[in-house]
């Protein structure tokens, strides 16, 4: 029999029973270096081919992994993420973090069918750009891939993106499992975590995914508990397959995430990507040979790839490669990048006027700054920047100081000094922040022999606050005389009191993809509204994030706890500079007749949002709990449900958020338990809930 045929008899009869009976048909007939093959990806020569052809050697293409000719079973044909497809000239859209801060599960679902279609277009039939690594300290340099803090907005948004591509016949990977929230130590970083912490802090999102149905986890390449995790038995079976049902297929981060054909085989991982290197066929026949491992293991591992492309593979319609890039692709990216640009200050300056002059000036004002440089980077052929936005909808506007090569060795003040006098214009629109320079994927991978950080090349962030330079140019523009709007590019929280007093408005602008420019102008013209909040804690000190560690911070060992962000200021007894889930409006909104009812399955949170300003705008009702078992260690209070809403003028709109008593549960000594007493906190962020508490009982 053929994969096809095996198709045919699952299609017609849809069962686990009959699925697993035509996959053990398969796998019977495969030859022992057959089921090797398909354990391992496949590439090299298509890479020198797409480096001499493009200048670019990553997923110019697909890149396929495992498949059997013989039997007609189709190789993996991954394509990265998650902005966008990073295959070809795909849509650029804005940064996970960015579409995060939409609070808008149903905007994340949307980009994801884009990102099926331009994905399906171009050959490729797994997406892995499903990343939910938590953001436990801004200077993690990817936290711009990810979508915050929250292990609960890193469930809603991984569940809507995997949902959506797999409706479409693509297969979701889930990344990176699990853990893996530092970048420049992550092939060297041993993090040690209690059962707790981990399951109720770093695992509950990835469940999530599990649950809506992903067929691909991708592991990690730190340690957990002095073992990697592409070979971590405890991760890859215990958790994954026993604990949580999972029965897709598990890849290996690329390149260094195996270490051990042996360990990782025996653990649990299924598929080596992206080259074959130790699920090589002499290295698995040797270890065969000498009894480590057993051709009934390869047959599992095999089993599971085959499965997953069964399940999805035959659901994809073919799409043409007009839908690549299309007017609808970007539409989609517009309004996610209007829903999630954040406005953390405004004196009033904003909205603007049509004939107000502006001067567009910093060193990413007509920059395609879209964020990373390494496997999310995104090829988009029009980034339209702040300036070409701005430019489209202003008259009187003059671009100046534009340099994204900055010099350190003219002193920054004179040089900021000279732009802002010399600006002609009566507003400022400063764009600064980081770029793929100071923040994105780390390519060193004998980051272990340096003693220190090499300059300009990317991953974990050094600093959380502006250069001197950046600084130096907002208070000379305002020591000018202007009004100083800043865009701050960023995948996470930047400190600004140095500076804020010197700037009218700031707005998180994140890395807002190919029509951030364009949205820009919609909003900072007052005809979309600032709806957006951020999913991270921006804290008033440095001190105020867990430790973090760096390149020659020895040893490489790190304990990861269950506090961090504004669970850890709400611990300390702690205000935040802009709290989780904070957002300024062109309106303003009142909270009214809450009201909290439990029924056999849900807690219902019924509220009525009025909106007491003269413009239409949306807020994003947010409902956090907290348990009254003061006899055991719990934080103040965890987001466990939210919702966005669209309201209109001086018009009001009702809201029921439902909880999950699930998601209510504590881990305890290997298992869950619902506490008999919670408070519920009811707002528009992690701080405002504090003014609205109510009690409820199991």
């Amino acid at each position: 029999m053929s994969y096809q045929d095996a198709v045919k008899a699952y299609r017609a009869n849809p069962t686990k029973e009959v699925l697993n009976d035509q996959i053990q048909k398969l796998v019977s007939q495969m030859t022992l270096k057959e089921k090797i093959y398909m354990l391992s990806g496949h590439l090299g020569m298509q890479m020198q081919k797409d480096l001499i052809q493009t200048g670019r050697n990553y997923n110019v293409h697909s890149l396929a992994g495992g498949g059997c000719k013989r039997l007609g079973i189709p190789p993996i044909l991954f394509t990265d993420g998650p902005r966008g497809v990073v295959m070809c000239n795909s849509t650029c859209m804005p940064s996970a973090v960015m579409r995060a801060s939409t609070f808008d599960p149903d905007i994340e679902y949307r980009v994801g069918k884009v990102i099926a279609d331009e994905a399906i277009a171009q050959g490729a039939n797994l997406f892995a750009g499903i990343c939910i690594n938590l953001l436990r300290n801004p200077r993690w340099g990817r936290s711009q891939e990810s979508y915050g803090e929250d292990p609960f907005v890193l469930g809603e948004f991984g569940k809507a993106l995997t949902t959506s591509v797999q409706e479409e016949g693509m297969i979701a990977c889930v990344k990176h499992f699990a853990l893996n929230s530092m970048e420049d130590l992550r092939f060297y970083v041993d993090v040690h975590i209690d059962d707790k912490s981990l399951y109720e802090v770093y695992l509950p999102h990835f469940k999530k995914c599990v649950d809506a149905g992903a067929e691909c986890i991708m592991g990690a390449y730190n340690r957990y508990e002095e073992i990697h995790c592409c070979e971590n038995k405890k991760l890859l079976t215990d958790i994954l397959r026993k604990e949580w049902g999972f029965d897709g297929f598990v890849m290996s981060d690329f390149v260094w995430g195996v270490y051990d054909a042996e360990h990782s085989i025996r653990a649990g991982l299924d598929l080596e990507m992206m080259f074959t290197i130790k699920y090589s066929e002499a290295n698995i026949k040797k270890c065969i040979n000498k009894g480590l491992i057993n051709e009934e293991q390869l047959d599992e591992r095999a089993s599971n790839i085959i499965r997953a492309l069964i399940r999805k593979q035959p659901e994809i319609q073919p799409r043409d490669l007009s839908v690549v890039g299309s007017e609808h692709s970007r539409s989609v990216a517009l309004e996610a990048a209007e829903k999630g640009m954040v406005l953390l200050e405004n004196n009033g300056v904003l909205p603007l006027k049509k004939d107000t002059s502006l001067v567009v000036c910093g060193p990413f004002a007509d920059v395609a700054n879209t964020g990373d440089h390494g496997s999310s980077r995104v090829y988009d052929k029009h980034i339209v920047t702040p300036y070409m936005g701005l430019k489209e909808r202003f008259d009187r506007i003059t671009l100046a100081g534009c340099t994204e090569n900055k010099n350190p060795k003219k002193d920054p003040l004179p040089v900021a000094n000279e732009v802002a006098f010399k600006a002609d214009g009566d507003v400022a629109v400063v764009c600064v922040g980081f770029n793929y320079k100071s923040e994105g994927e780390y390519f060193v991978n004998t980051s272990y022999k340096l003693n220190e950080k090499p300059k300009d090349g990317g991953g974990d962030r050094l600093t959380l606050r502006l250069s001197d330079e950046e600084v130096a140019l907002i208070k000379g523009l305002k020591n000018a005389g202007k009004k100083v709007v800043v865009l701050l590019y960023s995948g996470s929280a930047i400190l600004c009191d140095e500076w804020k007093d010197y700037a009218d408005a700031i707005v998180m602008y994140y890395y807002g993809g190919c029509e951030g420019g364009t949205a820009l102008a919609n909003l900072l013209l007052g005809e979309k509204n600032f709806t957006g909040k951020i999913p991270f804690t921006v804290s008033q000190k440095e001190e105020d994030y867990p430790e973090f560690k760096y390149i020659g911070q020895k040893p490489y060992v790190i304990d990861y706890g269950s506090y961090h962000g504004y669970s850890k200021l709400d611990k300390e007894n702690k205000k935040a500079a802009y709290p989780f889930g904070y957002v300024l409006s062109y309106t303003s909104f009142e909270l009214d007749d809450v009201k909290v009812d439990r029924t056999a399955d849900t807690v219902d949170v019924s509220v009525t949002v009025k909106n007491t300003g003269d413009r239409d705008g949306a807020e994003v009702v947010q409902v956090y709990v907290g348990s009254a078992n003061k006899a055991t260690d719990r934080p103040v209070k965890l987001l466990k449900g939210f919702k966005r809403v669209e309201v209109k003028a001086n018009n009001s709109a009702s809201v029921t958020v439902q909880i999950d008593p699930e998601d209510l549960k504590f881990y305890d000594e290997g298992r869950w338990i619902l506490d008999k007493e919670y408070t519920l906190f009811v707002g528009t962020s992690s701080s405002d809930a504090n003014t609205r508490t109510f009690p409820i009982s199991f």
